[in-house]
């Protein structure tokens, strides 16, 4: 357990997968991907959503199975294969159809991102219980604390790379060579993690019968269990801020000239936030202070939204995307830990999937928060957000470590 090997390459995942994904980052470029081939604001929140939630429905049944496993390595290399092959692919379906069939186009794209969010569902189950085999609590901290600090270097030089392939080559060229180059480089990320060395689990529980019955066993310890209550429900409230995040850039696109320079300023000014936050987020999760790690990421949530109200220069919108990048990261390393912390070893595998399962319901407030903006207007769009963030931000004071 701790060995720096597995640190070294736990980093080296989180690095190039960020590389590879902030490329397409929900939050800028997808949206404006979307917007090119004619896309409504509906489907951009649905494509956003479909990018960061489609992991949802399989996290369960992943658990089901993964609770029964001795080694969860096998399985995730696979799923490793089918990512890289999904993104791949979307790259080479833009540069064939691009703007001659943008529907088959807009298709293919939304097909894609389904099969690379379906597979993390898989992905996150089998990831979390290798990190809690190979790190001890504390030392898991510190391990996703350095993780996330390289993973917002790789922001930083993908945001690099947008730019210059956005400046170099025109649409929808541009966007297509954009997934294509960004899976080789996620590629190697996959690598670097399928050669952690993983421990056989000798606590396993033994599979129910069915998956009906693993379900209501489930929600039977969902219900009761106080604290995993009170957590889901906080960090799920606490994923507000995508009702509003991926529409910003559409408003800025508005307000001011967003060229392939300025789209990439963003992306790095974002990552820039994840990478000074970590100092913070690590030094906080070492001590054991996640509540107060998540108490001040859905604080840095509250403040970035409530900035989009006014915003109208370059500046503004690069300090909102820097404290969303901030934010982010606090709440990913507060809520792994938590749920490793109270769940039972030999449960283990249920609670992730309890929590992920509930939480990543949040992904999809992006759907909400389209409708919102097709039938009323940012004002509202904003507002909504700040509110159920506040929600978030009450109920972590009854979060218990």
């Amino acid at each position: 357990m701790d060995k720096f090997s597995s640190h070294v390459k736990n980093i080296l995942h989180g690095f190039f997968l960020a590389i590879g994904t902030t490329i397409a980052e929900p939050s800028t470029i997808l949206p404006l991907i979307v917007n090119y081939f004619g896309g409504s604001s509906m489907l951009v929140g649905f494509f956003a959503a479909l990018l960061r939630g489609g992991a949802v429905v399989v996290q369960l049944f992943a658990a089901f199975h993964a609770q029964s496993y001795k080694l969860m390595m096998p399985y995730l290399r696979r799923i490793f294969f089918v990512r890289f092959l999904a993104w791949f692919l979307i790259g080479v379906t833009i540069i064939i159809f691009g703007d001659n069939y943008p529907n088959i186009t807009l298709a293919s794209i939304g097909f894609g991102l389904f099969i690379f969010s379906f597979s993390a569902g898989f992905a996150a189950i089998y990831f979390r219980e290798i990190m809690a085999k190979i790190f001890s609590h504390k030392f898991r901290g510190k391990t996703m604390a350095y993780r996330q600090f390289f993973s917002g270097a790789g922001g930083l030089l993908s945001g690099a790379l947008a730019a210059w392939i956005l400046e170099s080559f025109e649409a929808p060229q541009s966007y297509g060579y954009l997934f294509i180059i960004s899976s080789f480089i996620m590629g190697l990320g996959y690598i670097a993690f399928a050669l952690v060395d993983e421990p056989i689990k000798e606590e396993v529980s033994k599979k129910e019968s069915s998956f009906k019955e693993f379900l209501q066993n489930s929600y039977a310890i969902l219900q009761a269990d106080k604290n995993l209550q009170i957590q889901v429900s906080t960090f799920l409230l606490a994923y507000g801020y995508l009702i509003a995040l991926p529409f910003i850039i559409l408003d800025a696109q508005q307000k001011i000239e967003l060229d392939g320079v300025a789209i990439g300023s963003l992306i790095t000014t974002q990552m820039i936030g994840a990478m000074v936050s970590n100092f913070l987020w690590g030094k906080l999760s070492g001590e054991g202070k996640n509540i107060l790690t998540a108490r001040l990421s859905i604080s840095l949530q509250i403040a970035a939204t409530a900035l989009a109200f006014g915003a109208s220069s370059i500046y503004e919108y690069m300090l909102i995307f820097f404290l969303i990048g901030a934010s982010m990261d606090g709440n990913r390393i507060a809520s792994s830990n938590l749920i490793l912390k109270i769940a039972p070893a030999d449960k283990r595998p249920i609670y992730i999937a309890l929590q992920m399962n509930i939480v990543s319901l949040g992904m999809f407030f992006s759907i909400a928060g389209g409708a919102i903006l097709h039938y009323f207007n940012y004002t509202a769009l904003y507002s909504v957000s700040v509110a159920v963030l506040f929600g978030a931000l009450y109920l972590s004071l009854k979060l218990r470590d």
